[in-house]
């Protein structure tokens, strides 16, 4: 099998602005049928709730392609690294769901896109910390890495909004869970 190039690149416009603004999580399983043309997710077909988290600073979306020479075989490693702000007791219980489940992960970025991590397969919570810091200016709060390893890159979702990241998902019936104020 041939696995022909089909395009070039220009060099882009410098309109790219990096970081993650929030993340929204999912419960594995809920999506039901996501639709995907040409690697955009454009449909999504389940009832769900999302889990939204203000991200800051320090949290990002690295996706690492990993390719076995001797075996012939390609995928993606999603990881997903973010920093949240102070510690809670009601924080320190969803960390502990988040990390025994296997979310998808949608992770919207600072220039508004909006990316699926874990589509197949979810996301799994592979470190993370609990700090309260050493000095007053130390982070006290939380890290989490959640790593997915699926066939495709992320995909990005196809009419999300900053108000609504599910905007486009015409079959979705999707609700924001209650955010609290920490």
């Amino acid at each position: 099998m041939s696995c022909e190039l089909t395009g070039g690149r220009l060099k882009p416009c410098k309109d790219a602005v990096g970081g993650i603004r929030k993340i929204h999580f999912v419960d594995f399983g809920t999506l039901g049928t996501v639709s995907v043309v040409d690697d955009e997710v454009t449909d999504i077909g389940g009832t769900f709730s999302y889990h939204t988290y203000d991200v800051k600073g320090n949290s990002s979306l690295e996706t690492n392609i990993q390719t076995s020479l001797e075996n012939g075989t390609t995928f993606f490693e999603q990881v997903v690294n973010l920093t949240l702000h102070k510690l809670t007791k009601e924080d320190n219980k969803e960390m502990k769901l988040i990390a025994f489940g296997r979310p998808h992960v949608f992770v919207e970025t600072f220039d508004g896109k909006l990316l699926l991590v874990g589509r197949e397969h979810g996301a799994e919570v592979t470190g993370g910390t609990a700090v309260t810091g050493t000095a007053r200016g130390d982070l006290q709060g939380y890290t989490l890495t959640l790593t997915a390893y699926e066939i495709t890159m992320p995909n990005f979702v196809s009419g999300a909004t900053s108000d609504d990241p599910f905007a486009g998902m015409s079959s979705a019936t999707a609700s924001e869970s209650t955010q609290r104020t920490v």
